[in-house]
C-alpha cells in the first residue's frame, strides 16, 4: 500500500533490558538527507520503526509487516524515541504516523510484552514520550495518525492519542482485550469513552466486537476517510497545512485545550499498568493464551 520512502532513517535496536539507552552510532550505508537534523539518530538492522523528514514534517512508520506491526518492547521504546526527537526538534512541526504493509497494527506483541507487563510495564526513562501519553512527559507539537486495514488494541490506543486521526474505509478497529482475557491497559477505557461516549465505546470494549471506519466516523473518532491508497497522502496534505501555521500559536493552542481533558484523564491513565500487570498474572489470561493456541473458544473462570 504505501509506496517505499526513498529517505529513511531508523531506530536501533534498544538492549533488551528495557531502561537501556539507545545506541548513539549511525550507519553510514544507510542513505539520508543532509537536511535531517534529528540528532544522533541511531539505525538498526531489524526496522522496526523508521523516522522520515519531509520538510517541516517528519512520518514515522511502524514497520513490522510479517507479523501485522505488532509492537515489542524494543519497538515500543523506538517509538518513544522517535516522539521525543520530533518533540524536541524546533524545526519540525508536525508528525504522521504510519504502517507499513497491510495493515495499520494488530497491537501488542503479546508474548514480547509478556514478561514486562506482569512487572508493571515498559519503563520509559529520560528522552522518550510515552505514545500511549499516559505519563508526563507529553507531545506538545501536533500529532497526525493514518491507520488502514487491522487497527486492534493496542494500535487503536495509539490512534487515540492523536490530534488528528485518518481511517481508510477498509479499517477494521478493535478493542478486543476482554475476548482474551486481558483488558485494554493502554488508555481505551479513558480516551475511547471521552472522544465517542460512554455507549458507544462500551458497545465495542464490553463485547469484544471490531467496528469499520464509518462507523468510527460516526462516533467521532476519526476525522477523514479516505481510500487505503490516499489515507497516508491525506495525513501528510494535513501535516503541511499545521506546519504552515504560526508554531508558537499551534503550541499554544495544544496547551490551553489539554488543559480541558488532562487534569479529568490523568488519574485514570495513571492506574491503567497496574491494573493490566495483575490480569497478566491471572488464570484467565493463561486460558485466553491457551485457547487462542488451540483454536478454541476460552472458558473464564473469573480468577
Amino acid at each position: 500500500m504505501h509506496r517505499l520512502f526513498r529517505t529513511i532513517l531508523v531506530f536501533s535496536a534498544l538492549s533488551l533490558s528495557i531502561g537501556s539507552a539507545f545506541a548513539q552510532s549511525v550507519d553510514t550505508t544507510q542513505p539520508h538527507s543532509s537536511e535531517v537534523t534529528l540528532v544522533d539518530i541511531p539505525v538498526s538492522p531489524s526496522h522496526k520503526i523508521t523516522v522520515e523528514r519531509r520538510g517541516k514534517i517528519v512520518l514515522i512508520g511502524i514497520n513490522r509487516p510479517n507479523i501485522q506491526n505488532r509492537l515489542d518492547p524494543e519497538a515500543y521504546l523506538a517509538l518513544a524515541k522517535a516522539y521525543y526527537d520530533y518533540d524536541h526538534d524546533p524545526s519540525l512541526r508536525a508528525a504522521v504516523l504510519f504502517g507499513y504493509g497491510d495493515n495499520f497494527s494488530q497491537g501488542v506483541d503479546v508474548e514480547g510484552f509478556k514478561a514486562v507487563a506482569s512487572s508493571g510495564g515498559v519503563t520509559l526513562g529520560d528522552g522518550l514520550i510515552d505514545p500511549l501519553g499516559k505519563k508526563m512527559p507529553l507531545l506538545t507539537k501536533p500529532l497526525i495518525v493514518a491507520v488502514h486495514g487491522d487497527t486492534w488494541n493496542l494500535a487503536h490506543e495509539l490512534f487515540l492519542v492523536a490530534d488528528i486521526r485518518v481511517a481508510a474505509n477498509n479499517t477494521d478497529f478493535g478493542q478486543d482485550e476482554n475476548t482474551h482475557g486481558r483488558f485494554p491497559g493502554g488508555g481505551s477505557t479513558v480516551r475511547f469513552v471521552r472522544e465517542a461516549g460512554w455507549g458507544n465505546a462500551m458497545r465495542y470494549i464490553l463485547t469484544g466486537d471490531h467496528w469499520t471506519a464509518r462507523e468510527a466516523y460516526r462516533m467521532g473518532t476519526v476525522q477523514e476517510i479516505p481510500d487505503p491508497q490516499s489515507a497516508l497522502d491525506k495525513a501528510i496534505e494535513l501535516a503541511n497545512k499545521i506546519a504552515a501555521n504560526g508554531p508558537l500559536g499551534i503550541k499554544a493552542s495544544l496547551v490551553t485545550a489539554h488543559r480541558v481533558i488532562d487534569p479529568v484523564q490523568a488519574e485514570a491513565l495513571s492506574g491503567l499498568d497496574t491494573q493490566r500487570a495483575a490480569l497478566y498474572k491471572s488464570e484467565d489470561f493463561q486460558e485466553g493464551r491457551k485457547a487462542e493456541a488451540e483454536g478454541r473458544t476460552p472458558v473464564y473462570q473469573g480468577k
